[in-house]
């Protein structure tokens, strides 16, 4: 049987943000149930997720949290997550990245202890804590595999790779079962306007220029949120305890020819729109990771940039 083959309680944290609030949608869409907690910051979106009866709110920090409600898993998605603003201000992301996720394994550690101590039932929730290609720095050729050395480049990848270190500490000294994904550079809905994409829709929209960190050479790949929310559920169902999963697509593309994709669903070209003059302190040339272990589940992406790009567009359009 598998993990998910059976109603679960899931407490989801971060969920009303970006990728968390499409694997909200999807948990709910398959029956199980949802306790969202999300501290509700600039990044939010304002969901509801149509009166759900599966579906619960807490507004709390979870770097402040004293309890978690009981659960069968526990999806950790919150997080500062952009880069630049982890560099010019790095506070909210120790906070949110590293005492966030250092006292959700603390609160887990104790309410299983206390149980322990007064001989009742207890069973640990699966901690699943969502990372990023960016804790291994970048890599010219080749793709990282699970096992590969963290060197993270800045403070945003540092505190996620800080994270994990947690997780995999937590786990073998409290017996805290987890799963750790890590995934490349998302799009689609939602996703707020610093981010590359949206960004550039949203210039465009308004005859802007697009600022593009260098020359527009840094190549990342690229993944709609809900082939990521699909690999995540496909790895929460039959992936394997205490194990790190990768996902990402075969879209490969440079900052560069994000642009000129957008820009020319305008009738535009890249040297139209692009605003040069600006770089970013450490940034990586190329994340690129080996999701074969995550494909051996039975998973794959089924979309592409180019199939989504309208629909982004006039979600952008109407906001």
């Amino acid at each position: 049987m598998t993990r998910l083959q059976k109603k679960k309680q899931f407490v989801v944290t971060g969920g009303l943000g970006f990728i968390g609030s499409h694997f909200i949608e999807k948990v709910l869409a398959l029956g199980h149930s949802v306790v969202n907690i999300d501290k509700i910051s600039y990044a939010s979106n304002n969901l509801d997720f149509g009166n759900n009866p599966n579906y619960s709110f807490l507004q709390e920090d979870i770097a402040k949290l004293q309890d978690i409600p009981d659960c069968d898993i526990i999806v950790n998605f919150a997080a500062e997550s952009h880069v630049d603003n982890s560099i010019s201000s790095s506070f909210e992301f120790m906070h949110s990245n590293i005492l966030g996720v250092y006292n959700l394994l603390e609160v887990i550690k104790n309410k299983k202890i206390r149980h322990m101590q007064q001989a009742w039932e207890y069973k640990v929730p699966l901690f699943v804590q969502i990372s990023t290609d960016e804790v291994f720095g970048d890599i010219e050729d080749g793709f990282f595999l699970e096992s590969d050395r963290h060197k993270p480049s800045n403070p945003y990848a540092a505190t996620k790779a800080a994270a994990e270190q947690l997780v995999f500490a937590w786990s073998r000294t409290y017996q805290i079962p987890y799963i750790v994904t890590r995934t490349t550079n998302n799009y689609g809905p939602r996703q707020h306007p610093e981010k590359l994409i949206p960004k550039a829709i949203t210039k465009m929209l308004n005859t802007q220029h697009v600022p593009v960190h260098g020359s527009g050479t840094y190549v990342r790949n690229w993944i709609h949120v809900e082939d990521n929310v699909d690999a995540i559920l496909a790895i929460l169902d039959k992936g394997l305890e205490n194990e790190c999963y990768h996902i990402s697509s075969d879209e490969e593309l440079s900052v560069r020819d994000i642009v000129t994709v957008i820009a020319d669903k305008f009738g535009r070209t890249f040297s139209e729109v692009a605003d040069l003059s600006s770089d970013r302190s450490g940034a990586d040339v190329r994340y690129a990771l080996d999701c074969s272990k995550t494909k051996a589940l039975g998973w794959k992406p089924t979309r592409t940039l180019h199939s989504s790009l309208n629909d982004m567009i006039s979600y952008y359009s109407k906001k």
